[in-house]
């Protein structure tokens, strides 16, 4: 799937060839991760602690403007300086050159804070950028202002503590912590009310590979709930024959679950018993040979079943609409029996 978007992203001329390199050089299993979210909601603290659990590269404006070597970094340094805002363009330029980078493409990545709008983020989509998980961090505002006032800098990590909620225990990291350059209550204020008015935009275009955690509560809730997402994978557009096997003690609700799924899938509902019985009922061949059996209150044999089953299940129904089957399996042999008939559910 993710070839498959590069091809349509970037319309090679040589289209072999392109996947060729692409199965030699991209780590498809890679992060690929955007932390969104207003001022002083944790984003740095997740995404750095994200990079360290799943060894991927932590990308930010910070990074992109102090840390690295780019070609564009020095025309985005000077837009600083001169106090002017970094155009939208400069940065998904910078951000593009640097995730293209080897270190990127074989760790992954987690890009922090962009995009913070929607032209940001179609910008990202038109240069190729397109994150599999977007983790957004949300507060109420009075929370994330109360946040911003205590909000300290480690220097020398750029790990980010608060005087009240993180503060660390050692004494030489306390020693070196700075108070960061950050916004008085007035222009916090004013920074969330623009969040709240582009983040929107940012939704719609990732709403699904975006998910929303509350960043008002413990910090490690916090960070297992984002693992957690992160390591998800998101279901494939391919199309799918769910082939589903319920197995459980007498009373344990196979059959209510079956029926269930079947309600709401559409997919074939499929009793062991049930389909012996119409094998009788139907007076088939095979139903003929179980017949005895069913009549002396003995068990069926393996093979006569698997007969049967096989049949069914290779009916034009359930090979179109997939099936949920109960009541067969009992044990390891008729297992081994459903597997050699190619029947393997999944």
């Amino acid at each position: 799937q993710n070839m498959l978007e590069e091809l349509l992203i970037h319309k090679p001329d040589d289209p072999i060839q392109y996947m060729i390199n692409h199965l030699k050089q991209n780590n498809d299993d890679a992060p690929r991760i955007c932390v969104l979210g207003p001022s002083a909601s944790g984003k740095t603290t997740v995404a750095m602690w994200l990079c360290k659990h799943l060894d991927a590269i932590h990308v930010s404006r910070e990074t992109l403007l102090f840390k690295e070597i780019l070609a564009l970094t020095k025309e985005a340094k000077a837009c600083k300086e001169r106090k002017q805002k970094i155009p939208n363009a400069l940065w998904a330029n910078l951000i593009q050159e640097r995730l293209s980078n080897v270190d990127c493409i074989k760790q992954g990545w987690i890009l922090e804070g962009f995009p913070e709008n929607q032209e940001q983020a179609w910008m990202l989509q038109s240069s190729g950028i397109i994150p599999r998980h977007v983790v957004v961090l949300y507060a109420p505002d009075t929370v994330l202002i109360e946040r911003n006032s205590g909000k300290r800098l480690d220097p020398f990590t750029e790990e980010v503590y608060h005087t009240t909620f993180d503060w660390p225990s050692d004494p030489l990291v306390q020693r070196r912590l700075v108070k960061p350059e950050d916004l008085s209550e007035q222009e916090m204020s004013k920074k969330l009310l623009e969040y709240h008015r582009n983040f929107p935009g940012v939704f719609q275009i990732y709403q699904k590979v975006l998910k929303s955690i509350n960043a008002d509560q413990p910090s490690m809730d916090v960070l297992s709930q984002v693992l957690t997402y992160v390591q998800t994978r998101h279901r494939s557009a391919a199309p799918f024959t769910p082939r589903i096997l319920f197995c459980g003690p007498p009373g344990s609700g196979k059959s209510l679950q079956a029926a269930l799924i079947t309600q709401k899938y559409g997919v074939v509902n499929i009793c062991c018993g049930q389909l012996l019985k119409e094998a009788v009922a139907g007076k088939t061949k095979l139903g003929e040979l179980v017949k005895p059996y069913i009549d002396n209150g003995y068990p069926v044999p393996d093979n006569l079943v698997m007969k049967i089953l096989a049949e069914r299940l290779n009916a034009l129904d359930c090979v179109t609409n997939g099936w949920v089957l109960y009541g067969f399996p009992r044990d390891i042999e008729q297992g081994e029996q459903l597997q050699k008939s190619h029947i393997i559910p999944n």
